[in-house]
């Protein structure tokens, strides 16, 4: 009635045929480790309350804004009555279907989700209801948002983010009781998956000083410049912001024109160096190109202050500088990843007012400087967004701390980032296994207060840049007078950079620019290694006007977009030379010293200056004992 039966020797038991086949003294063992899942639930409790108040809510879940944001979607369903009634008739109709299909045994294939890929869902007739049922009334609150047309583009895209986290958050599958796979692996470990289970939520409760701070991936296996971001090479310049590593060459012969790679600082470089495998940063250099690869100072105390001019000046002119007395080169080509990108690009112009023609080409992976479509971050800078980020950074004494950033990335995909690990993690006891793409995104940077409240309020916010009203080292900048070479880089399904966006940024140079969309997202979109034979990209040779209209008559090519990327580089690198190695400069080898610096250790850090510091004044406004003054004016 509910669906097929699966057949055969890989049939695992059902949760009926688990629970029937489960002998009394078991089950009395199983009673016996609840109570122990009990004195672990109260513990967790306790735990929370101990940690009390743990500052400003994220912005990326924010129940005030959700409630302002679908408050504004109940003003329109009181002010068209109609659309509500429309709504809740195709409710009505919907779940007569669904009883209808029970009763007859017709129900038809349920849709594809992955959240319910236990057979339970489909063979144990209840599940298989919840399942339907939780179906129905989603697309029902989704079918509500989407009806008030009225509401202007901002609010629109606030309602529904804030109406998709609902009803993703009750999923079925998220709760103990009504998740099938975590009431059999119950049963089948007596117990114990909830015991465990419970001592790893407290265990991430404790790692993130009284919130949730969701384990991702076990990271012990791993160690920066040990088994990941390997590739050899020498720090050749460092200062207060930047580390320039320069790698070493494989082939006797480069190009002439070396490549410096100006990464996002919201993470760290070796995503471009993660494996030999899958390592951008090798497979360049078996080009025979001179790669350079900046590395951002994760903000401290010595940053904190630090502004877009200062990454403009201590960044990229820096490194552009050292990058050329490093190799001996009249010029280079550039990369900009993210917002490396964004910051690229202003000081492109910048430098092309003041004819400083150093940089010759300019690629950009999955970048913006138009922010008109920057996609649901969008939702994260408005203004209530940015007033809540002002006193995050205010609270952390004008850093903008990496865990914020990590939490608002993961909940703009909740189901993958978020759910998935509540469900394996705390219900069901699993413990994260090592994966070296996850511990990269949990070995997160900070940033300097006003770096970060330039990028949200004029980038985000005002969309500066691309109207040229941004000021870059005491100049405003235009794109336009950026005529170089560019190649711009997008995904088709990235979140942070949408395509659309990235294609408006494409269309703001005026020189020679190349637009490719490469399949995936913004992480593995980029980094797809040709060997891997994934994914697929698409070319084309002009810019019409938007990006779903380059893609109706773009070229589909199956596999990494490196290659032609390549091309189009090899293009741009001059003639070979013989090639240069890295010169020891005294400041250690590939990949440096800032990128091994963690949040954890800045913020030891920081705490016991503070610590110092506060002594030190203590010290200094005590007062002299009587005895110790009367001394003093009998020496006098």
């Amino acid at each position: 009635m509910a669906g097929k039966q699966t057949s055969g020797e890989d049939r695992t038991p059902s949760l009926s045929e688990l629970l029937a086949s489960r002998p009394p003294e078991q089950l009395q063992a199983l009673s016996s480790t609840m109570a122990e899942a009990m004195s672990e639930s109260q513990s967790l409790i306790s735990d929370v309350i101990g940690f009390g108040s743990t500052g400003t809510q994220n912005p990326a879940n924010d129940p005030v804004a959700a409630s302002k944001a679908l408050s504004k979607v109940g003003q329109s369903l009181l002010a068209h009555p109609d659309r509500l009634a429309t709504a809740n008739a195709e409710l009505m109709r919907g779940w007569f279907e669904l009883f209808q299909g029970f009763m007859t045994g017709n129900l038809g294939e349920a849709e594809r989700d992955r959240r319910f890929s236990d057979p339970e869902w489909s063979e144990n007739p209840m599940f298989d209801f919840m399942r339907r049922a939780y179906k129905l009334n989603s697309d029902w609150m989704m079918a509500l948002v989407d009806s008030a047309t009225e509401l202007d583009e901002a609010d629109k895209r606030k309602a529904k983010y804030y109406g998709q986290l609902t009803v993703d958050a009750f999923a079925p599958t998220n709760f103990f009781a009504s998740n099938p796979t975590a009431l059999k692996t119950m049963l089948e470990s007596g117990g114990s998956s909830v015991v465990e289970g419970l001592r790893q939520a407290r265990a991430d409760i404790k790692r993130g000083g009284g919130k949730l701070s969701i384990s991702q991936t076990d990271e012990t296996p791993f160690e920066v410049g040990k088994n990941i971001a390997t590739a050899p090479g020498k720090v050749v310049f460092r200062n207060d912001l930047i580390e320039l590593i320069q790698y070493a060459p494989t082939k006797k012969k480069t190009r002439e024109r070396p490549l410096l790679i100006f990464p996002p600082w919201i993470n760290k470089f070796y995503i471009l160096d993660l494996r030999e495998e899958n390592s951008m940063i090798r497979w360049l250099v078996s080009k025979g190109l001179t790669v350079l690869v900046v590395s951002w100072r994760s903000a401290d105390d010595v940053t904190k202050d630090y502004t877009w001019d200062d990454y403009a000046e201590k960044g990229i002119h820096a490194a552009v500088d050292a990058a050329l007395e490093a190799t001996g080169a009249d010029d280079l080509n550039a990369v900009g990843y993210c917002i490396g990108g964004s910051l690229l690009s202003g000081t492109l112009a910048r430098m092309a007012q003041t004819g400083d023609d150093r940089i010759a080409s300019a690629t950009f992976f999955a970048s913006q400087s138009d922010f008109e479509k920057a996609g649901e971050l969008l939702i994260f800078t408005d203004g209530e967004a940015q007033q809540t980020i002002s006193k995050i950074i205010d609270e952390h004494d004008g850093i903008m701390p990496g865990e914020y950033m990590a939490e608002t990335f993961n909940w703009l995909r909740p189901v993958d980032l978020v759910w998935r690990y509540v469900v394996d993690n705390y219900m069901m006891g699993k413990k994260p296994r090592p994966f070296d793409l996850l511990y990269w995104n949990a070995d997160q940077t900070n940033i300097p207060g006003p770096t970060h409240r330039t990028y949200i309020e004029r980038f985000y916010g005002e969309n500066a840049l691309a109207k040229s009203e941004f000021e870059i080292l005491g100049e405003r900048v235009d794109l336009s007078d950026v005529e170089i070479p560019v190649f711009v880089q997008c995904s088709r399904d990235d979140h942070i950079c949408p395509y659309e966006s990235v294609y408006r940024t494409a269309k703001k140079f005026s020189g020679d620019t190349t637009f490719v969309m490469a399949g995936s997202g913004h992480i593995a979109g980029v980094v797809n290694h040709p060997d891997a034979n994934k994914y697929q990209h698409w070319v084309r040779g002009d810019l019409p006007g938007d990006a779903n209209e380059w893609l109706d008559g773009a070229e589909e090519i199956p596999g990494s977009w490196w290659p032609t990327w390549w091309k189009w580089l090899k293009k741009n690198s001059g003639e070979k030379i013989p090639a240069i190695a890295p010169e020891d400069c005294g400041l250690g080898d590939a990949p440096g010293t800032y990128v091994k610096s963690r949040l954890e250790d800045i913020a030891k850090e920081r705490k016991k200056a503070r610590k110092a510091a506060k002594t030190k004044t203590k010290k200094s406004s005590k007062k002299p004992s009587a005895s110790k003054r009367r001394k003093t004016a009998v020496k006098a």
